[in-house]
């Protein structure tokens, strides 16, 4: 089944954010986001399945990248090529493991630095999971506000390139979670 749009907000600087129902590996952007550990060690989760479908050059470049620039913090984001994957680039997002402290500003600024970086990169669109809602365990209930919220924050505020930000949610459970944080933003 093909990626399905569920809701879709309009920004002054012509970006549109659309909340998408689907596999975020099959997103026909110019980026995705990988929802990231400090050492880009891609083995489990959403990250190990960029590798294995985008290929090892993914797993080399970001093992690259941390030697170059050492582990990867919450407020910058790594990228690298997105090999097989449809995608130009694959932006490498640490988000906050539950219990670490500090957790709904951790991945608020996991979410906000990867917009940036796909501005920095001057792209038109970029597609982002649920960051942290998976193997970092973070309560997709209190994840869903933050992420919307950050995502509404940047777009009001960025007169970047991005025409595009989608926020792709897997299955009707998350979809259903974010849908319900969409309909009581203020």
């Amino acid at each position: 089944m093909p990626n399905r749009i569920l809701a879709s907000r309009a920004y002054e600087s012509g970006c549109a954010f659309h909340l998408v129902q689907g596999d975020l590996l099959a997103e026909e952007v110019d980026a995705i986001v990988n929802p990231a550990n400090e050492w880009l060690a891609h083995g489990g989760g959403v990250a190990g399945l960029i590798v294995r479908v985008g290929g090892r050059a993914i797993q080399d470049q970001s093992d690259a990248w941390v030697r170059a620039h050492g582990p990867v913090s919450h407020d910058r984001p790594a990228w690298t090529s997105a090999g097989a994957l449809p995608c130009r680039y694959v932006i490498h997002a640490v988000g906050p493991v539950w219990g670490s402290g500090d957790e709904d500003a951790k991945l608020a600024a996991a979410v906000t630095a990867s917009l940036r970086v796909a501005e920095e990169l001057g792209l038109a669109s970029i597609s982002l999971p649920a960051i942290s809602t998976g193997i970092f365990g973070f309560p997709k209930e209190r994840a869903a506000p933050v992420i919307l919220l950050a995502i509404d924050g940047h777009l009001k505020q960025s007169r970047g390139s991005l025409g595009a930000v989608r926020l792709c949610l897997y299955d009707d459970e998350m979809a259903a979670t974010f849908l319900k944080a969409w309909g009581e933003k203020p």
